[in-house]
């Protein structure tokens, strides 16, 4: 006898069968489940040394594999935040581009009852000439002091062949 799918036990949503992903893929944050693989012996002296350093670097393969992938889908989330922020910024640059425009033709403006709107214009241009070269003798002094090369990133990796070798690093 048969019975109808209305009479038949819900499926445990907790507890899947072996190899069940659902058709979206799991949801951002919940663990995923593993996959059912061989089931090992109870006891490991029943497995040979191949095998065990086989699973071992299996594992380590799907570690290493995972981690990439997690830190992969971490930039990408900090690289659209990064983006949207540098958005809004380059907003914020153009408005105040037209604050300063808009006061300086208020101030050429105010000038010009005072004087002669053509010397009027010219001191607003000496202004802005000022202010220019003053930011740009800023910036190349912070610029000089940039270093390029990561150096302590440089020296830790360069230690690495000793801690893969046994030793301890650092200088002999």
């Amino acid at each position: 006898m048969t019975v109808p799918p209305s009479h038949r036990p819900a499926a445990d949503p907790y507890n899947p069968p072996p190899g069940y992903a659902p058709a979206g893929g799991y949801p951002q944050g919940e663990p995923v489940p593993p996959t059912p693989s061989a089931v090992p012996p109870e006891d490991v002296g029943e497995v040979s040394l191949g095998d065990l350093v086989g699973n071992v670097t299996r594992d380590l393969s799907t570690l290493i594999r995972q981690e990439l992938s997690l830190a992969q889908a971490e930039l990408k989330q900090e690289v659209t935040k990064t983006a949207k922020g540098g958005g809004a910024m380059a907003g914020a640059a153009v408005a105040a581009f037209f604050v300063l425009m808009f006061l300086s033709i208020a101030l050429w403006a105010g000038l010009s009852n005072v004087m002669d709107a053509g010397w009027a214009g010219l001191l607003v241009a000496v202004i802005w000439a000022v202010i220019a070269a003053a930011l740009f003798v800023t910036g190349r002094s912070k610029l000089r002091q940039v270093r390029p090369t990561p150096e302590r990133t440089v020296e830790t990796l360069s230690q690495v062949p000793d801690a893969l070798k046994g030793s301890r690093g650092g200088h002999a």
